[in-house]
């Protein structure tokens, strides 16, 4: 699954476009390298997001969905690692 579907998947970010931009512009790591929006993400890998004034957070990929999922599945997709995020954050 790609980078940025991940993200506006697994609701991390709320829009895929606003993911897209992050990754675009640098501010999102896999396994500690900058990625680009269509990285193929893997079941164990690491991200890294810094959404600037608003904090930052790191999660590890626990499963990639095959099919859309229900919101309350969407935190089950990763495991948080860090998450320094203040209200508002992910938009």
């Amino acid at each position: 699954m790609r980078l940025d579907k991940f993200l506006q998947t697994s609701r991390i970010i709320k829009r895929r476009a606003v993911a897209t931009k992050l990754c675009g512009s640098g501010r999102v790591t896999v396994n500690d390298r900058t990625a680009k929006p269509g990285k193929e993400l893997q079941v164990g890998d690491t991200i890294h997001v810094r959404f600037g004034a608003s904090g930052e957070m790191t999660c590890e990929v626990l499963e990639l969905p095959t099919r859309g999922i229900r919101k309350e599945e969407a935190a089950g997709l990763y495991k948080t690692l860090l998450d320094t995020r203040t209200s508002g954050a992910g938009e």
